[in-house]
């Protein structure tokens, strides 16, 4: 591979996907696009760009998910999940007692099992979630994985990795060589292709983000960018769950990190103060602390 392909690359991948690639990465282009390059019928790397840059959209989609599909198994980093059992669900399910519903984004959600450990903690916790509607939105750049996820099908390989034998019994059955997650489990997550890059207001409001293991990819300016769209879509007590290798500190304060909880994170709102009356406003009119900085500083 030549340094202009390589750079071709990088920048395609930057703008289509957010993978900010540094300048001593190419080993890794490398090791995810030669299997590509050849099973497309070319010789290698620099025929692989020739016919991306022929407008091969096809294959420049093959491209984009071959250099994004991540390593992911059920429970990864373990910690996350005991959060959610041990502090977040019985604090939520106290919270939102009235309406008796989550809804949970899972951003990146790749083949499934981070979704689908998040459905298994949902049904573990018993009768603290009974009766109750909940939702999990399982999003992914990647159509392909997306659908691996659907069908809910894994190897014997994938459930020996971080799944304790009890959960496995309890919502697997055995299909041949792979193993089935229940129809149970997999009729509460929503399955929705979406790149992080782009607007996502749509998917609505949420009481927990899982975005895991994927900003580490982004560069400064992108993950500022998510962050405060992600802000906007999560309740003013819910929670961003990030990566063990990702935080928020240094990059945006519009969170602030879970008191005593690793990993975890709160929309950083604004303090509300009354305005007197005497400042022309009625007394009832509840103003953002940050505004009314604003204001006094002019």
């Amino acid at each position: 591979m030549t340094p202009s392909d390589y750079e071709y690359l990088r920048k395609f991948l930057k703008e289509r996907s957010g993978l900010d690639l540094s300048a001593d990465k190419q080993y890794l282009v490398e090791s995810r696009l030669l299997p590509l390059a050849r099973k497309s019928s070319l010789a290698g790397i620099p025929e692989l760009v020739a016919k991306m840059k022929g407008n091969a959209e096809a294959l420049t989609a093959e491209v984009v998910e071959a250099m994004t599909t991540n390593e992911t198994f059920f429970f990864r980093d373990k910690i996350p999940f005991d959060h959610l059992r041990e502090a977040v669900l019985p604090a939520l399910a106290q919270a939102r007692a009235a309406r008796r519903s989550l809804r949970i984004w899972c951003a990146a959600s790749s083949t499934g099992q981070e979704p689908y450990s998040i459905a298994m903690c949902l049904k573990e916790a018993g009768p603290l979630l009974s009766g109750w509607r909940t939702e999990i939105v399982a999003t992914d750049l990647s159509q392909a994985v997306l659908e691996k996820s659907k069908a809910g099908l894994f190897s014997q390989f994938e459930v020996q990795r971080g799944l304790p034998i009890q959960l496995l019994v309890k919502y697997f059955t055995q299909n041949g060589e792979l193993w089935q997650i229940s129809s149970e489990l997999r009729g509460m997550v929503q399955h929705r292709q979406l790149n992080l890059m782009q607007d996502f207001s749509h998917l609505g409001t949420f009481d927990i983000i899982f975005c895991r293991n994927v900003l580490i990819y982004f560069d400064q300016n992108t993950k500022v960018s998510i962050f405060e769209r992600m802000s906007r879509m999560l309740e003013p007590d819910g929670v961003l769950a990030l990566g063990a290798a990702e935080s928020v500190v240094g990059i945006t304060n519009t969170f602030k990190p879970y008191p005593e909880r690793r990993g975890l994170y709160r929309p950083n709102v604004a303090p509300v103060i009354r305005v007197g009356a005497g400042a022309g406003v009625g007394a009832s009119t509840l103003v953002p602390q940050t505004l009314r900085a604003a204001a006094s500083a002019r």
